[in-house]
């Protein structure tokens, strides 16, 4: 398995990517996957974890930064803009169908956490991908306004508005507008603020278990109110009849936004629940990552043929 370095354009954004290459010979050209990866990560990280698991399960994989993120372009740095991450899908898959190594037909994605909920998004309004697959599905506008749990208080989700307002304010008086912290200094900190969940996010985020240099610390203000006005759910009833498989830790407290969207699909659809895990589990952990790469090398397999 070989992984190069490669860029490609999204709405005139440079997006840096890491092509993982199957070593074995192939009698033509293979299917691929476009690996997207969470909220505040890089390619380097889980998302990467999954693409050269795939690679070696035959498949031609690409991970890459969101925009305004990671190595990729765009500012300001540290934007969220969902609208822009569906983009950054359906450009992935512009990418591929170019390389002549890459059968343009048999074309799917993965998305883990947040990627999870924009590439349903994507699929939904592209009909080039054949099939999706989520790990630990997460969408991002829900989570900042109900909570990782979604049972948070309405008065959290206003103050950012606010804050995020204020920034806007801050900006157009050409001052710095700041941004938003995205994790507290201690896993106390962290545990206060959003009880496992928050710790799980510090634990891989903020040590040397998953940490790098080029995950987001921070998010632009102007994120929020992005997010306040999108649904990356909207889309998915357009994903039928193509299938969608959500897999999901079964201690995982986002496990609401995985079966909300499953309620919404209406082609083949299943959610595969994987014991003992929690959200974060399915980033690294070998345990949980190799049944949840066994039901993904299964899934596309069936859908990703040459029938």
């Amino acid at each position: 398995m070989a992984r190069t370095t490669v860029s490609f354009d999204s709405a005139g954004i440079p997006i840096a990517g890491h092509l993982y290459t199957p070593d074995t010979s192939a009698s033509g050209p293979r299917p691929a996957l476009v690996v997207g990866h969470p909220g505040t990560g890089v390619k380097e990280q889980t998302s990467g974890t999954y693409a050269r698991r795939m690679a070696e399960r035959g498949y031609i994989t690409l991970a890459f930064d969101a925009a305004y993120q990671g190595e990729s372009g765009g500012l300001p740095r540290g934007l969220e803009d969902p609208a822009q991450r569906v983009e950054d899908f359906k450009a992935a898959v512009s990418y591929l169908t170019a390389r002549a190594d890459v059968d343009a037909d048999r074309i799917g994605l993965l998305g883990i956490c947040a990627s999870g909920s924009y590439a349903l998004a994507a699929t939904g309004g592209d009909r080039r991908v054949k099939a999706v697959a989520t790990v630990s599905t997460a969408e991002p506008a829900r989570q900042f306004r109900l909570g990782a749990d979604g049972t948070q208080d309405p008065a959290v989700f206003r103050s950012l508005l606010d804050a995020a307002a204020a920034a806007r304010s801050a900006a157009a008086r050409g001052e710095d507008p700041g941004a938003m912290t995205m994790f507290p200094e201690t896993a106390e900190q962290a545990r206060a603020l959003g009880g496992e969940h928050g710790v799980e996010g510090f634990d891989y985020y903020r040590t040397p278990r998953g940490m790098h240099e080029r995950s987001a610390k921070t998010l632009a203000w102007e994120s929020i109110d992005r997010m306040a006005l999108h649904d990356a759910f909207f889309a998915v009833p357009l994903i039928g009849p193509r299938p969608v498989l959500q897999i999901i830790g079964e201690r995982a407290v986002t496990a609401w936004m995985a079966v909300e969207a499953h309620q919404r699909a209406t082609g083949p659809k299943e959610i595969h629940w994987i014991k003992g895990a929690s959200h974060v589990d399915l980033y690294d952990k070998k345990e949980y990552i190799d049944p949840a790469v066994d039901k993904l090398t299964a899934f596309y397999a069936a859908h990703l043929s040459t029938d």
